[in-house]
């Protein structure tokens, strides 16, 4: 028989199990299921988490999950590959990659997304270490060191100026962007901002004794750097939902679900949660809106049994 649960979480990232915590502390019957690839893997620490400044992603996932345990919540390593609903819309079945199958009332898909870097040899294996997307994440730790931006599109420009805020040191790589694509604004503000511009195409990275030492160009020439930004292609994790029918929104960072404010996508039933509903959300953030899933999900139930019994 299909094992029955109240709730089933599927993604065990900081989203996924925070709608876990929150949801077996108010006694609901639930499961995570986990892939167990969290978008952060390749970086060896989280920062801008309150009280959790600093923490390996590794080791803030593993506290995660004795967490949820103590509450009940059950977690098993696996794949959805697909969802049915139920014609009634009460109840959806999750199947595994396994061929194992489950049921709940209610879903939160916390599947991420992915990072698809440029094919910059070098770029994905220094990925994390001294290759970085986000200041926020990595700045502090990197301060005032020459920085690199290796540019994917114009919109590159953007996160040039951004870490011009921790390093007065910034090179603008062009990479596959032309010069005439950059508009007046860009270049004021990255004069402004003193920020050189390199055209060029990347062919590859300068690494020395296991560290970054410059960005080598097709041309031959080096530029001494011991930074590199880029901003990979994120690829949503949303082909589940996609598979319910729910409604996606085209952004310029791929197709994010249309949610409520609490996450509750267009299928009802189902909230989306973390990097499964947005771009931006960092840690902290999707932990936040696990919480917000998990708390709108126990109350929906609440009034939905007391409803019937009345």
């Amino acid at each position: 028989m299909t094992k029955q649960y109240e709730v089933i979480v599927i993604g065990g990232g900081a989203a996924g199990l925070s709608a876990a915590l929150v949801l077996g502390r108010a006694r609901r019957h639930t499961l995570v299921v986990d892939a167990g690839e969290p978008r952060n893997t390749p970086a060896a620490h989280m920062q801008g988490y309150l009280s959790r400044d600093g923490m390996p992603p590794a080791e803030f996932l593993a506290v995660g999950r004795e967490e949820i345990a103590r509450y009940g919540v059950e977690l098993v390593r696996g794949r959805a590959v697909d969802i049915t609903r139920k014609e009634d819309g009460q109840s959806f079945t999750v199947t595994l990659a396994d061929g194992r199958a489950v049921r709940a009332r209610r879903l939160v898909v916390a599947t991420g997304l992915k990072d698809e870097l440029p094919t910059v040899p070098g770029v994905a294996e220094r990925f994390g270490q001294d290759v970085l997307h986000c200041p926020y994440c990595h700045g502090w730790e990197v301060r005032d060191e020459p920085f690199g931006v290796l540019a994917t599109t114009a919109m590159s420009v953007h996160q040039a100026l951004m870490v011009s805020q921790w390093s007065k040191d910034v090179t603008l790589f062009l990479h596959t962007v032309t010069e005439a694509e950059l508009s007046d604004d860009d270049l004021r503000r990255l004069a402004a901002a003193g920020v050189s511009v390199v055209p060029g195409e990347v062919a590859g990275l300068v690494v020395e004794d296991d560290r970054l030492t410059g960005v080598r160009l097709a041309d031959g020439t080096t530029h001494a750097r011991s930074v590199l930004f880029t901003a990979p292609r994120p690829i949503p994790q949303t082909g589940l939902l996609d598979g319910l029918g729910a409604e996606l929104n085209e952004t310029p960072f791929g197709s994010y679900p249309v949610v409520d404010p609490t996450g509750l996508t267009t299928v009802p039933g189902v909230w989306a949660a973390g990097n499964a509903m947005g771009f931006s959300e960092q840690v902290i953030n999707a932990a936040s809106s696990g919480y917000r899933a998990g708390a709108t999900i126990n109350g929906e139930l609440l009034m939905t049994d007391l409803d019937a019994k009345a």
